[in-house]
């Protein structure tokens, strides 16, 4: 498999201070996105640390597009590609299908996933945003550890995103997996 096909990986973990700009970028990258398969899907939503107001984020912009189920794939890729993406698979998460943007498009850098409405991963990555947005302490929590993170794992992707799971894990104990 070659380099191009691969997710792009970060080569410096580099957490910045919330941007307002990241709304106004997630708003034009989703016109885009449902101008080219919009009537084929359910919504367009952001997700990850940039969707949430004033917390610190690696400055890349999470999309989950969100389909109603995987019948309609097919076709979303054949768009998508037509448009300049490469379908990429779910790149070992189960739920989710990442697709790559093969040319110069004027956005900041984003991550593109279609995601059936009932996939775990979605759903994660939904009650996760809402949380943080609704909790100033666990933003502020996360926000630390996040910083602490970027300092200690600087060059070092894998180590950095492992070390935040048991933080996103006991959010999710509390949303969506409350037994």
């Amino acid at each position: 498999m070659g380099e191009s096909i691969m997710a792009e990986r970060t080569k410096v973990v580099e957490v910045v201070p919330y941007n307002p700009e990241w709304k106004i970028q997630f708003e034009q990258i989703k016109s885009m996105i449902t101008g080219y398969i919009g009537d084929l899907i359910l919504a367009v939503e952001h997700v990850g640390s940039t969707s949430v107001e004033g917390l610190s984020a690696k400055p890349i912009i999470d999309l989950d597009v969100v389909m109603d189920s995987y019948e309609v794939l097919p076709e979303i890729i054949e768009r998508l590609e037509k448009a300049g993406f490469v379908h990429q698979g779910n790149l070992g998460i189960e739920g989710r299908e990442a697709f790559k943007r093969t040319c110069e498009d004027g956005f900041m850098k984003y991550h593109l996933y279609v995601c059936p409405k009932d996939g775990k991963g979605y759903l994660e990555h939904i009650a996760f945003r809402d949380y943080l947005r609704a909790n100033e302490s666990a933003r502020e929590d996360y926000e630390a550890l996040k910083l602490n993170l970027a300092e200690t794992y600087r060059y070092d992707i894998d180590n950095y995103c492992d070390n935040k799971t048991e933080f996103v894990k006991g959010i999710l104990k509390m949303t969506i997996y409350r037994d």
